[in-house]
């Protein structure tokens, strides 16, 4: 017979089996009073008359972690909750840019207008499905959202460690590129020689990296080490090495260094997107009527457009720019098939020359 534990909310009780034998078994009792009647919360402590066990049980329930507690209590946080604890999170702000961050914070608001106090653990698979539905008509709309809530899941689930299930955007089909970035035609790459010097600079800088306009305005120049150079992907939250283009290599050259990134703001800081895009757009006007469907994310898409042209196969183009493998096989269809034809068949020739 084990010797009782005495806790202050620890509480055993008897129980007679089937044969006769009567067992005790401890349990965590809280008693309260509210609206004048008396409440209490019992939670039994299968403790398997292991002391140490029994003793961890305990103190799990007194301070609401056990795992019965837990469990009523996701049921009672909202998205409202989780938007506040996402929101006052400083390192989840810190890796995106500012155009993403308040792409975020406009779909989060759309979350909490109808559904800031309902529980998050509530919402099934079909719910989901059927407000992507219901946005069909706005189909960027409809995928941010099932997107934003897919987010919101995994960060409770896996930085605040909510005892969520499944995430139930997982597997949903989207509608996919909707409102696709228009790549830019070469005139307007040309007439960059006579854009201001930083908007050429960053123009330059996402052409040759592939990547979001709002990651190549922080480049650093000690992301360039020889023949490679460091790129981030802010949306993936991941670094990676690539081979550095020649003319992107000669046109660094010719920017001079007056800090630690190629857009400095200061000696130690980058200058910020929302400034350098707005420079953008007074070039772009100059421009005329022509220019007006292009944004600076469209020479992201141009990246895609040259290396499909230059033959590179799909996992070639990823590697570089690390676009899904949809969007690659959508712009894709936007080279010239005069030219990869060209490509395709002098390296034909070549091949059978060697034979």
């Amino acid at each position: 017979m084990v010797k009782r534990i005495e806790r202050k909310h620890l509480v055993w009780r008897t129980r007679r089996l089937s044969d006769g034998t009567v067992i005790e078994y401890p349990t965590h009792l809280v008693t309260w009073w509210e609206g004048g009647k008396q409440k209490r919360r019992q939670i039994t402590l299968k403790w398997g008359n292991d002391p140490a066990e029994l003793d961890r049980l305990y103190w799990l329930a007194e301070t609401g972690t056990h795992p019965q507690q837990v469990r009523g209590d996701i049921a009672r946080r909202t998205w409202g909750d989780l938007v506040k604890l996402w929101q006052a999170d400083p390192r989840e702000q810190k890796r995106l840019s500012a155009g993403t961050l308040r792409s975020y914070q406009r779909e989060m608001g759309y979350i909490l207008a109808k559904n800031a106090d309902k529980p998050v653990a509530a919402l099934t698979r079909a719910d989901l499905r059927a407000v992507h539905s219901a946005l069909s008509e706005t189909p960027r709309k409809a995928d941010w959202r099932v997107q934003m809530v897919s987010k919101l899941w995994n960060y409770a689930k896996r930085k605040k460690d909510w005892p969520l299930g499944d995430n139930p955007a997982e597997g949903l089909d989207l509608f996919g590129v909707s409102s696709p970035f228009n790549p830019w035609p070469q005139w307007m790459v040309d007439a960059l020689d006579d854009a201001p010097a930083d908007v050429r600079t960053l123009a330059r800088l996402i052409l040759g990296r592939g990547e979001r306009p709002g990651a190549a305005v922080l480049a650093r120049w000690d992301a360039f080490s020889g023949d490679w150079m460091t790129v981030t992907d802010e949306k993936m939250d991941h670094t990676y090495e690539v081979y550095c283009p020649a003319g992107l290599a000669s046109y660094l050259d010719g920017v001079p260094r007056r800090g630690a990134y190629i857009l400095p703001k200061n000696l130690t800081e980058p200058r910020g997107y929302s400034a350098v895009e707005k420079e953008f757009r007074t070039w772009r006007a100059k421009l005329g009527p022509k220019a007006k469907g292009y944004v600076l994310h469209g020479l992201r898409k141009l990246a895609i457009v040259q290396l499909a042209e230059s033959g590179a196969t799909d996992a070639e183009i990823q590697a570089i720019t690390n676009q899904t493998p949809e969007t690659i096989a959508y712009y894709r269809t936007m080279a010239d098939r005069k030219v990869m034809s060209r490509n395709a068949q002098i390296r034909r020739e070549r091949g059978l020359d060697r034979t």
